[in-house]
């Protein structure tokens, strides 16, 4: 970031209106290139703009230099999370009611089993007391699961994917890059499928683990191990 624009961020951050607007307009570029990543979603061009702005200024509010990446790279998944957050709660894309239905149900048979069995169920007896296949129940699961982002620190080290993959790129710019995608590649499989539920689809540890019939314990090693890997191969 620029001398100019670190001091706008700096004096928005303490409260200066003028200078939170005047950094909504130098990064006016940036903002678009995110939101027409939605075009042809049946919300308007104009509103999913407004949307990434109030995305940004919520970047605006959160970034600390800390961090250690640029202000465009923390910004961009906060115009994109909510952009994307209206789409699925208020937009276009919405989860339809008889999968919200299924979840809940899902829910409420592992909160069940687990009072009887005095532990978490395994993915086969939820799947048989449910009557739904193992494949439904993700679906389901990851249809209504809340979505993380790649600022959460993970692993014993506390660090995040963002801070693994920083570069002068865009988080979803990363994300979809050939180059990470074949670090993932070279993964072992199931560290493959561990990654690719945990910031690919966004599930938690512990909806990871249900899907793929371990414990949470069992996630985070798999997890922490695949990070490393990816670490030392990408840095």
């Amino acid at each position: 970031m620029n001398a100019t624009l670190d001091e706008l961020l700096s004096r928005a951050q303490h409260g200066d209106r003028e200078a939170a607007e005047q950094m909504i307009v130098e990064n006016s570029g940036l903002i678009w290139s995110v939101a027409r990543r939605y075009f042809g979603r049946g919300v308007d061009a104009d509103d999913l703009y407004q949307l990434g702005c109030v995305g940004f200024m919520k970047a605006m509010a959160g970034y600390d230099r800390s961090y250690g990446t640029q202000f465009s790279t923390y910004a961009v998944p906060k115009i994109s999370g909510e952009i994307r957050r209206f789409l699925r709660d208020d937009g276009a894309v919405k989860v339809s009611r008889g999968l919200k239905e299924r979840a809940q149900a899902i829910r409420l048979a592992r909160e069940r089993l687990a009072m009887q069995l005095g532990r978490e169920p395994a993915l086969s007896e939820l799947s048989d007391e449910l009557g739904l296949s193992p494949e439904e129940i993700a679906v389901a699961e990851t249809a209504t699961a809340e979505p993380e982002s790649i600022h959460r620190e993970v692993g014993e080290d506390h660090f995040t994917l963002e801070q693994l993959l920083s570069a002068d790129g865009p988080e979803d710019t990363l994300l979809e890059s050939i180059t990470l995608r074949e670090a993932v590649g070279h993964l072992p499989e199931r560290e493959q499928k561990v990654i690719a539920l945990r910031y690919f689809r966004q599930l938690t540890q512990e909806q990871t683990a249900r899907i793929l019939g371990v414990s949470q314990v069992q996630i985070s090693r798999i997890e922490k191990k695949a990070l490393t890997a990816l670490r030392a191969e990408l840095c």
